[in-house]
């Protein structure tokens, strides 16, 4: 399938995004946090959500490729705000993983006409110094330039075992790839992680949200599900799923995550009012 990869440029920023899909709705992706740019691995997305490229154009975004220091998930969400709206994006069916899904958690809250539907997948909605130890670690690693470890130790968090081990030496190999330019953003975009906290905001997100995690995420500690479930639930038209053993990244891992996520986005309003 065809897919294009551009960016928008703005006095404030420059933001790469993939594109890919003719359908009449927009389904927004955004990533967790990434050592590269994600259109890096244009190829395996498009694979990845192309059940989704019939109804929807589906948009991927990366972070800013000029982040200022203390730059945090409000000021990503609304950079990225600012790219939804210069691309004329509206009544958007948003996915956020991770880091992403702060962020879009943030952007829902914030400016909830814009968006129709919610999915989250292995996120919180607060992040203290206890949630962010797994992240500290990886920015140690990028401060002293360890490009491969800090490789594995993101693979070594995110995979189930048995993956990680067969991934291995892939993740050697991209880690070799690594610029000191891509480290220094990797340390802004992940410091911008510690001390999130949308408590007294979340309350304004109004459209359907879908939730999923898996109960052995090694990534976040302290159950941010359970938080975040306490905040949502109300919510008409929300849904939560645990998994168990798939790691942090199971919308890569689990094999019908797709199918329920497209599930949920196609879901009349009268199924979830």
């Amino acid at each position: 399938m065809e897919y294009k990869i551009s960016q928008i440029v703005t006095d404030q920023f420059t933001m790469k995004y993939l594109s890919f899909g003719d359908g009449r709705k927009s389904l927004v992706i955004l990533p967790g946090l990434s050592v590269q740019s994600v259109t890096g691995f244009a190829p395996s997305i498009v694979n990845q959500y192309r059940c989704f490229t019939d109804e929807y154009t589906v948009y991927v975004f990366d972070r800013r490729s000029d982040p200022p220091d203390n730059y945090d998930i409000f000021q990503m969400a609304e950079d990225t705000v600012n790219a939804f709206t210069r691309l004329g994006l509206s009544g958007i069916y948003l996915f956020g993983v991770s880091q992403g899904g702060m962020i879009a958690l943030t952007i829902a809250s914030a400016y909830p006409e814009m968006i129709s539907r919610l999915s989250v997948s292995s996120t919180a909605m607060r992040v203290d110094e206890n949630r962010f130890a797994v992240i500290r670690e990886w920015v140690e690693l990028a401060e002293n330039k360890d490009s491969a470890g800090l490789y594995l130790s993101i693979g070594k968090h995110i995979y189930p075992g048995g993956f990680f081990e067969q991934s291995r030496d892939d993740f050697i190999e991209i880690s070799k790839t690594v610029t000191d330019e891509e480290l220094a953003n990797f340390i802004k975009f992940a410091n911008g992680i510690k001390g999130f906290d949308l408590s007294n905001k979340i309350a304004h997100i109004k459209c359907p949200v879908q939730l999923s995690y898996d109960v052995e995420d090694s990534v976040f500690t302290d159950d941010p599900a359970s938080e975040l479930k306490k905040h949502l639930s109300s919510l008409a038209g929300f849904e939560s799923k645990s998994f168990n053993g798939y790691g942090h990244a199971l919308y890569d891992t689990v094999p019908d995550f797709m199918k329920w996520l497209y599930e949920f986005f196609e879901k009349k309003e009268a199924e979830s009012y």
